[in-house]
């Protein structure tokens, strides 16, 4: 049996940097994966490079929202795993996946239906620029169908993060990666297949890098008993699964949508704005990479101790989170105000798509200085198991603040990308309240269920004690 990440003793700073760094890793090649289509068809889509760069920031907007949301569903077999390895309870782990693995085996069959006969109307949804519409519904139907490897890929994750090994995510995502990469050049540069060209090599390295992932998985030695057999329906540990994902799958949908609204927004102003907004959404992948690497490791690390009954070492877990993310965003902020320009550069040469994209930028900067806190906060309340204050949280600032605000900036005439960027930073700085008066709240509750249970304690127990 292999040794797993054990949280609960020891070391609070070390490991959790140590964790987080393959995962920062991982996210960083995920965020090159994404951006690999729209860098490729923006460099090499010659005459059409704006629709092919609009289609695929439309169409991968849409994906990324359905991706996000099977994820955040496993997220709580990340959060049902790492408790109980927390606990000791190894035993059981291999149940909780084999569960795990049937339930989103059925949820990808339902979901490649849905987006294969929905993809013209989300299209729609989404005003995408009717140059760009043609492209934009074959990108997406394109990848629904393979959204059964899309599920497998990203489960794999959600279950070694949940028993404390970011490597094996990292090698997974690695393979996609370079693959993807290997396949935009070859059917985009070589064969001018377009957007269409992107997503079928989308699909296809995550199949590759799935099943050279199983092979890789099958010959390394497990801290939990599988077998096939126990892939199979277990209503309680499907049901454990679904109360911890559901919420924040809910939370990040409404997120996501109050997202794809101001992509909607920006695409029916015209062809280059959307293109500029969707060259922005790439960069600003790999701005948030640092908070978004400790958000998916605080899950983990503080599900463990939650599980161990360790809540001190899960609360420095917090904070130091916090520190170290937000010494990174600073710097990023200072380069994505100033210097935006340079970094939408990278995804587009055409300067009427540079241009509105490093303006909307400027908006996602001030974000820079926010999403440390947000973030940690979201991972430390997924660890902890209150999903349902993280779905109301997320709630909030999508629908709330997020979409109010947007909407009403786009009505400030002139219009301007920024004005309309700044609803995430109003949004963040909303939610970052909530989640200190949440969390000071219950570090209060917490200390009062402690003194009445000391309260009642005898001296003979005291001395036990």
């Amino acid at each position: 049996m292999e040794k797993t990440q054990n949280f609960t003793e020891g070391k609070i700073f070390s490991p959790l940097i140590r964790f987080s760094l393959p995962i920062l890793f991982a996210l960083f090649l995920q965020a090159m994966y994404g951006a690999a289509d729209l860098l490729i068809v923006g460099q090499f889509g010659g005459a059409n490079a704006d629709v092919y760069v609009s289609a695929v920031s439309t169409g991968s907007q849409i994906m990324m929202t359905v991706t996000f949301v099977i994820t955040s569903i496993a997220m709580g077999l990340t959060i049902y795993v790492g408790e109980m390895i927390g606990a000791g309870k190894r035993d059981v782990a291999g149940s909780i996946i084999g569960s795990g693995i049937f339930l989103f085996g059925g949820i990808a069959l339902i979901v490649t239906v849905l987006m294969v006969f929905c993809a013209p109307a989300l299209a729609n949804i989404m005003h995408a620029p009717k140059e760009a519409f043609e492209n934009t519904v074959s990108y997406v139907t394109i990848c629904s169908w393979g959204m059964i490897f899309i599920v497998a890929y990203n489960l794999i994750g959600s279950i070694f993060r949940g028993i404390g090994d970011s490597k094996v995510p990292l090698i997974t995502v690695l393979i996609a990666c370079i693959l993807n990469i290997l396949g935009d050049l070859l059917l985009v540069a070589v064969f001018g297949m377009g957007a269409s060209g992107a997503a079928i090599a989308t699909i296809s390295a995550q199949a590759v890098s799935v099943i050279i992932s199983l092979i890789f998985i099958r010959k390394k030695q497990l801290p939990f008993d599988f077998a096939p057999k126990m892939i199979r329906f277990d209503r309680q540990h499907t049901a454990t699964i679904l109360k911890l994902g559901i919420p924040i799958a809910l939370q990040e949908l409404l997120v996501s949508i109050s997202f794809l609204v101001i992509l909607a927004i920006v695409n029916s102003l015209g062809l280059n704005p959307s293109a500029g907004v969707g060259v922005a959404e790439k960069v600003c992948a790999f701005i948030l990479l640092i908070p978004s690497a400790f958000m998916q490791s605080m899950s983990a690390f503080v599900a463990q101790n939650m599980g161990a009954k360790r809540p001190d070492r899960a609360q420095k877990a917090l904070w130091y989170g916090i520190i170290t993310s937000l010494c990174v965003g600073f710097a990023i902020a200072v380069l994505a105000f100033f210097r935006g320009d340079l970094l939408a550069a990278i995804f587009a040469k055409d300067a009427q798509i540079i241009a509105p994209a490093a303006q909307y930028m400027k908006a996602y900067a001030i974000d820079c200085l926010l999403t440390p806190f947000l973030f940690c906060f979201i991972g430390y309340f997924n660890g902890c198991g209150n999903t349902t204050f993280v779905m109301l949280q997320g709630i909030i600032g999508a629908c709330l603040v997020r979409v109010p605000v947007s909407y009403l900036m786009s009505k400030i005439l002139p219009v301007s990308l920024f004005r309309i960027g700044l609803a995430t930073p109003c949004s963040s700085f909303v939610q970052i309240v909530l989640c200190l008066a949440f969390y000071f709240y219950v570090k209060k509750e917490n200390k009062l269920d402690k003194n009445k249970r000391a309260s009642r304690l005898t001296p003979l127990d005291k001395d036990v004690i």
